[in-house]
């Protein structure tokens, strides 16, 4: 072997910590328009790692702390999003949570003043430009590479469900795109995005690694925007597939999902056990449905065609991460979801039924906005 080849190291975890981040827009709190004041936000809390700068300057990312559970998630970010509403209140702009914005355009937006970012955009492009999108990724701790490359591969399947789950973006530039979730399909604009590879192991994934770092494709693992992902430094896989929605509670239930999937993909790994198989271009198309229907999907089940509403199907996989549930402590944030979706609540279908109410883009914008009394 080689004595050049440098070994990407995976930083295991031996227990299912969890850390989230969420991007947030912010607007004038006048017109509701984008504003570029994630710079003044991260000026004013220079120093503090756990706000962070977008691609543009009308987002900031909130992060966690690593977190042992899933109750911790709440405690940890409200107050640093109530930190950040305090200073925008006070500076005539607010935070919204919303995966796009219905009605600022692509065009008039200005991209973060940072060496990388300008490069991202002198090599991407048009792809890039349009990218005026925000979502929320869930980090969960694992053991080992090996480990994480047999979850990624499991966690395709359940792409869909979170999806449908989050899906929270009906609008773009003003137009009803007839989609639940717009941004899931602009994001997948970009190379290095959407469904992960097929990889067999962590050492492919390393050899995968090399040859585009080496081939100047990408710098890093960052660049790597696959739905779900290793994330060596971390020693965690990284579920970026989510719309940001406007409830803290809610993503805190989703987190909760999140988790017991992995830790029940873990089990399975630890057992030698697997999942039915499911074909490529079937998990390929059950995105496509969620992207689409949200939960009004129906999936694919098998190679054959049939097909099973994606709200029970969400059911059913709670039902079968019972054991999970009660071991981690997430059997409330569960049934939640399992309420949510029972009573067919949408967040892109509450847009759409505030537009069409009001007929006014702000009405549906106030709704999402982060205040210091929401949840």
């Amino acid at each position: 072997m080689s004595k050049n080849v440098k070994q990407i190291k995976f930083n295991g975890c031996s227990s299912p910590t969890i850390g989230v981040e969420i991007e947030l827009f912010t607007v004038d709190s006048d017109s509701l328009a984008l504003t570029n004041a994630a710079p003044k936000i991260l000026n004013h809390f220079k120093g503090n790692t756990f706000f962070k700068e977008e691609l543009l300057q009308c987002i900031v990312e909130i992060t966690s702390d690593v977190c042992d559970n899933v109750e911790e998630i709440y405690d940890d970010l409200r107050p640093k999003i109530n930190q950040a509403i305090d200073y925008a209140n006070k500076n005539n702009f607010d935070l919204l949570a919303m995966p796009i914005h219905p009605f600022s355009r692509v065009s008039d937006q200005s991209v973060t003043e940072n060496d990388r970012y300008i490069s991202f955009l002198d090599r991407m492009q048009w792809p890039l430009r349009r990218l005026l999108i925000s979502g929320i990724h869930v980090h969960v701790g694992v053991e080992s590479g090996e480990m994480a490359i047999a979850i990624v591969n499991g966690m395709k399947r359940y792409i869909p469900l979170l999806i449908a789950l989050s899906a929270n973006s009906p609008y773009f530039e003003g137009e009803a795109t007839g989609l639940a979730s717009t941004r899931t399909k602009i994001f997948e604009g970009l190379p290095n995005t959407g469904i992960p590879v097929n990889l067999t192991n962590y050492s492919e994934f390393q050899k995968f690694m090399r040859t585009l770092i080496g081939a100047n494709s990408i710098d890093s693992i960052r660049e790597i925007w696959w739905d779900i992902r290793p994330h060596p430094g971390y020693g965690t896989v990284e579920i970026r597939i989510c719309d940001t929605i406007p409830n803290l509670h809610h993503i805190q239930d989703l987190t909760a999902l999140i988790q017991a999937l992995v830790v029940g993909l873990a089990n399975h790994y630890n057992n030698g056990t697997q999942l039915p198989y499911l074909d490529s271009w079937v998990i390929y198309e059950n995105k496509w449905r969620a992207t689409r229907y949200g939960l009004d999907a129906d999936l694919i089940i098998d190679s054959e065609g049939n097909q099973e509403a994606i709200s029970d199907i969400i059911i059913n996989t709670i039902k079968a991460l019972e054991p999970e549930a009660e071991e981690l402590n997430l059997v409330k944030y569960l049934e939640n979801i399992v309420e949510r979706v029972k009573k067919n609540n949408s967040y892109f279908k509450k847009q759409i039924l505030l537009y069409d109410k009001h007929d006014d883009f702000k009405e549906v914008i106030r709704e999402s906005i982060y205040t210091l009394k929401n949840s």
